[in-house]
C-alpha cells in the first residue's frame, strides 16, 4: 500500500508536468502554425501535418492513432496493463504535431493515454506484480485528465465511471492522490487560470427548465448524428487497401484545411472561440456553421486516422447547440430566459454526456469548470435526456464501438463492475478434441467418440474459430447419409453459437448456455474472437459453485 501511495504521487506529479508541457507546445505551436490572417496557410499546414504524422503512425507508431482511450482500456483488461514507452513517445509527439497543424481533434484523450502509459511504465520498471501494474493505469488517466482539463474530480470519475466501469473500484485512494498531484503541478507552472473564463449564471425563470429539457433533446440529436458519422467514416477508411494506411490521415487535414480556409474557428481544438461563447459572443448563424462543420470536421480527422481526441471536439460541439439554442429562445423569451452563453456552458456537459457517455463526470467537470452550484440543476436535466436519447438510438458507446471495428470486445462497464464474482477463467479447461472444418461428418464422430461425453464441440479453420458443432448433429448427418460432408457445410446451416470471454462471470456463462441449450461454450479471446482459449463446461461451472449434477441427468446428455 505504501508502494502504490509513494507511486501514486511520483505519477501525479510526473504525468502533471508531461500535459502541462503537452498544452503549451499545441497551443504555442498552433498560433504560429495557421494564424487566422493567412488562408492558403490553413490549408496547407493540416494537410502536411497529417502526412507527416500519418506516416509516423503507420511506419513506428501503430498504437498511438486516435483518442488513446480504447487503447487505455484495452491495455489495461486484455494486455496487463502493459504500454510500451515506445507508444507513450509516439501518443505525445505524434498528437502534438497533429494538434498543432490544426486538425480538429482534442488534446485530453490523448493525455490519457500518455498518463496510463508513464504509469505503466513506472509500474513495470518497479518490479510490481501484473495486479498492481493494472491497479496503477487508472491512477495515471485520473492525473492526465485532471490537469488537461483543470478538473481534479472530474478526472477521478472519468476513471472509475469509464476507463474502470466501477464508481467504487478499489483504486479510489490512489487516482484521488494522483489527481489531486498533477493539479496541483499544473497550478505552479501555469497558474490559478480556469480553462474557460465564465461569467456567473443563474436561473432567470422557471420557463428555462423546458428550454434545458429542448437543449437535452437537440444535443442528444447531435451527439448521435456525431457518433454514427465517426463510425461510419471510420469503418469506410478501414476497409481501404492497407498500403493507404499512411495516407488516409491526409483527407482529414485536407478536409479540415478547406473547412478552415473559409471557416478558421473550426481548426484545433477551439477553446478560445469557445472562451467568447460562453461569454455570449454569438451570432446564430456562425454557431449552427460551427456545430455542423466541427462534427463534419471531427468525424472526417478522426475516421482517417489522425491522431488526437474527442473530449475537446464534443465540448466544442456541445457550446455551439447550445448557443443555438439559447439565442433562439431568448429571442422568443427574452424577459424569461438567460443569454445564449448559460446554455452554451449546459450544452457543453450535454453533448459530452452523449457522445462520451459518463454522464456523472460532465455534470461534475462543468461544475469543476465554473465552480458554480446554480448551473448543476438545468445541466443533470439536459444531461439525463441526452444520455437517454444516445443510448437509445446508438446502444454501443463511442469507445466500445470503435473497439469492436478493431475486432477487439472490450468487456463492458456490467461485466468490469462485478469484481468479485467468479469468472470463465476460474472454471474453463482445453477441449480433449478440436475438429477441422475441413474434416468429413464421419473422421469427426470417430475423433468426438473417445474423447469425453461433450455436447458440442469447437471447430477451427484456418482464421480460427469456426463455431461449435453440436454431437448430435454429427450423429443425424450420418444417419442421414452424410457422412462425407464437411463440417464448415454442417455449420453453415447452422445458427451462430454464443461464446464468452474468460472474464465473464459465470452467471453470463449459463445464460447463454440456456439460451442456446447448450452444456458447452467456446471462451476466445477479447483482443481477437477468432482465437480459441478454452472452453466451459455446465459440469465444471456446477462444481465451481459447489453443485454435482446428478448422475443421471449428465447421462442423458
Amino acid at each position: 500500500m505504501q508502494v502504490a501511495l509513494v507511486l501514486s504521487l511520483v505519477i501525479g506529479a510526473l504525468v502533471g508536468l508531461v500535459t502541462v508541457a503537452f498544452i503549451l507546445l499545441t497551443g504555442r505551436l498552433g498560433a504560429r502554425m495557421y494564424p487566422v490572417d493567412s488562408g492558403w496557410r490553413r490549408v496547407l499546414v493540416p494537410t502536411l501535418g497529417s502526412l507527416v504524422t500519418g506516416f509516423l503512425l503507420w511506419r513506428f507508431f501503430p498504437f498511438a492513432r486516435g483518442s488513446g482511450i480504447p487503447q487505455t482500456k484495452f491495455a489495461l483488461f486484455i494486455n496487463d496493463g502493459r504500454i510500451t514507452f515506445r507508444t507513450v513517445l509516439g501518443k505525445f509527439f505524434c498528437c502534438s504535431a497533429s494538434l498543432a497543424s490544426g486538425i480538429a481533434l482534442g488534446r485530453e484523450g490523448p493525455s490519457v493515454q500518455v498518463g496510463a502509459g508513464l504509469a505503466s511504465v513506472l509500474a513495470r520498471n518497479a518490479g510490481l506484480s501484473t495486479e498492481q501494474v493494472k491497479a496503477l493505469v487508472p491512477v495515471g488517466c485520473s492525473a492526465a485528465l485532471a490537469a488537461a482539463f483543470n478538473t481534479p474530480i472530474a478526472g477521478v470519475l472519468f476513471s472509475l465511471e469509464e476507463i474502470m466501469g466501477d464508481l467504487h473500484a478499489s483504486v479510489l485512494g490512489t487516482a484521488v492522490v494522483a489527481s489531486a498531484t498533477s493539479w496541483m503541478v499544473l497550478h505552479l507552472v501555469l497558474g490559478d487560470d480556469p480553462l474557460f473564463h465564465v461569467p456567473a449564471y443563474k436561473l432567470v425563470h422557471p420557463v428555462e427548465f423546458g428550454v434545458y429539457a429542448v437543449l437535452g433533446v437537440i444535443g442528444g440529436l447531435g451527439s448521435v448524428a456525431f457518433v454514427k458519422l465517426l463510425l461510419k467514416l471510420r469503418q469506410w477508411f478501414t476497409g481501404m487497401p492497407r498500403w493507404s494506411v499512411w495516407l488516409q490521415p491526409v483527407v482529414g487535414g485536407l478536409g479540415v484545411g478547406i473547412m478552415g480556409y473559409f471557416v478558421p474557428e473550426v481548426m484545433g481544438v477551439g477553446y478560445t472561440y469557445v472562451d467568447k461563447i460562453l461569454n455570449g459572443d454569438v451570432v446564430l448563424k456562425l454557431v449552427i456553421v460551427l456545430a455542423v462543420l466541427k462534427i463534419m470536421a471531427t468525424a472526417l480527422c478522426y475516421g482517417s486516422g489522425n491522431a488526437g481526441g474527442i473530449f475537446g471536439p464534443s465540448l466544442f460541439i456541445g457550446a455551439t447547440i447550445g448557443a443555438a439554442v439559447g439565442s433562439v429562445a431568448h429571442t422568443i423569451f427574452p424577459g424569461q430566459t438567460a443569454g445564449p452563453g448559460a446554455y452554451a456552458l449546459v450544452g457543453m456537459g450535454t453533448a459530452f454526456a452523449g457522445i462520451v457517455r459518463t454522464p456523472m463526470t460532465s455534470v461534475i467537470m462543468i461544475f469543476e469548470v465554473t465552480r458554480d452550484y446554480a448551473i448543476i440543476v438545468p445541466l443533470m436535466i439536459s444531461n439525463l435526456i441526452a444520455f437517454f436519447i444516445s443510448y437509445r438510438l446508438q446502444r454501443t458507446p463511442i469507445y466500445e464501438a470503435l473497439a469492436l471495428q478493431d475486432g477487439v470486445h472490450l468487456p463492458e462497464a456490467a461485466t468490469r463492475a462485478k469484481a468479485g464474482w467468479m469468472r470463465v477463467s476460474q472454471a474453463m479447461r482445453q477441449s480433449p478434441a478440436i475438429l477441422s472444418a475441413e474434416m468429413p461428418t464421419r473422421a469427426a464422430m470417430d475423433t468426438v467418440n473417445g474423447n469425453g461425453a461433450l455436447d458440442a464441440w469447437p471447430v477451427l479453420d484456418s482464421q480460427g474459430l469456426q463455431g461449435m458443432i453440436r454431437t448430435a448433429d454429427l450423429v443425424k448427418a450420418v444417419s442421414d447419409g452424410a457422412a462425407n460432408t464437411r463440417i464448415s457445410e454442417l455449420l453453415n446451416a447452422m445458427p451462430d453459437s454464443p461464446h464468452v470471454h474468460p472474464d465473464h462471470t459465470l452467471g453470463t456463462a449459463l445464460e447463454r448456455m440456456g439460451s442456446a441449450d447448450l452444456h458447452v461454450l467456446p471462451v476466445v479471446s477479447r483482443a481477437n474472437v477468432r482465437q480459441l482459449v478454452g472452453i466451459v463446461v455446465l459440469e465444471d461451472i456446477l462444481a465451481a459453485f459447489g453443485v454435482a449434477r446428478p448422475a443421471a441427468n449428465r447421462a442423458e446428455k
